[in-house]
């Protein structure tokens, strides 16, 4: 499976040539993440305009959201739904018209409900992509019965375990782990159980990673049984042949992310042009290529019947809504909160 692997990164050094040399001849700005510059997701635009959008790229969503502030100047953005109230607070992006949307009827439903795609009597974000954070093992050393977020706290996986040096994450695998429901509105009692499942992981962890490609290349080389992660992880293990799965019992406990498309108030291209991009981007055609050429899983509730059944088999997507409903959701968290899962988490990985 490897061959996928070669063909992944082709297709996407490909896509970033062209968007760099079609970007002097188009007018709509998109300030997105690496890699969806790639033209399967976008391919009724470039039908319709002849070209390809411009791509501006960030690596996470607080740079991102600090350059805008400064002055950046775009046209669409690719944040997720735990930041899109943050940036309408702060003014960057405008309330979409669903009028306009193309597919906005096809969209999961599930999804169209999360408080971070509407609020305030408005659509702020046009779901595109989601996928999970949830626990990937090594299939060929720990069965399916013995894995859990409790298990790994155990002797069997010391020193074996890795999770994301990220406070937020690993609130959310805590919260999941002892039985919160409301991780974003964690009581103090609730908080100290999630704090002290940490501090119990705490000493099997081997690494806290930074970059997932480190859990990826622990456990491809057994340094590492289990590790907190995202989809992206599990699919390049299965594609480079390593027996490894993630955890998508959802009374165990697995994680969403959604991300979408907003439109910032910055943006000066006409209205018309940038919906034509909405709607290129929610076609089920858009979804179809997401789900088999990337892992991960689409807003449009149609692209799934499209795809190639056996991936959306492997990939878990057999049932996007059952399994939207069942998982814990990543949604902006009160800012007291996140600053006292940071501070605390800090203390938990220097041992105290």
């Amino acid at each position: 499976m490897f061959h996928k692997v070669t063909l992944a990164a082709t297709v996407a050094a490909f896509a970033v040539a062209v968007g760099t040399a079609q970007a002097a001849g188009s007018d709509l700005q998109v300030f997105d993440w690496s890699g969806y510059e790639d033209p399967g997701f976008f391919g009724e635009y470039v039908n319709k305009h002849g070209e390809a959008p411009a791509y501006t790229f960030f690596g996470d969503q607080e740079e991102a959201f600090t350059k805008l502030r400064a002055g950046f100047a775009a046209d669409l953005a690719h944040p997720c739904t735990d930041a899109t109230r943050k940036w309408a607070d702060a003014g960057l992006i405008k309330p979409l018209d669903t009028s306009k949307l193309a597919h906005w009827d096809g969209m999961l439903a599930s999804i169209k409900d999360l408080g971070g795609i509407q609020f305030d009597g408005k659509t702020w974000m046009l779901p595109f992509d989601w996928g999970n954070t949830g626990l990937i093992y090594r299939t060929d050393e720990v069965s399916a019965e013995d894995i859990s977020l409790q298990h790994i706290t155990g002797e069997a996986f010391a020193d074996r375990v890795a999770i994301p040096d990220a406070a937020t994450s690993a609130y959310a695998m805590a919260a999941l782990a002892t039985g919160v429901e409301d991780w974003a509105g964690m009581s103090d009692a609730e908080f100290s159980a999630a704090s002290d499942y940490l501090r119990a992981l705490h000493p099997n962890i081997r690494f806290y990673w930074s970059d997932p490609g480190q859990l990826d290349q622990a456990m491809t080389s057994g340094e590492v049984l289990a590790g907190w992660g995202w989809n992206q992880s599990e699919l390049n293990l299965i594609w480079n042949e390593v027996p490894a799965a993630m955890m998508r019992d959802l009374d165990k406990g697995i994680a969403t992310w959604v991300c979408g498309y907003v439109h910032l108030t910055s943006s000066t291209t006409p209205d018309d042009q940038v919906y034509d991009m909405l709607n290129a981007l929610s076609d089920p055609a858009s979804g179809k290529y997401i789900i088999e050429a990337w892992g991960y899983a689409h807003a449009n509730s149609e692209a799934y019947a499209m795809a190639d059944q056996a991936l959306v088999e492997q990939y878990g997507f057999n049932d996007p809504e059952a399994f939207m409903a069942g998982s814990l959701h990543f949604v902006a968290l009160p800012p007291e909160l996140e600053q006292r899962m940071i501070k605390e988490f800090e203390r938990i990985k220097s041992g105290f």
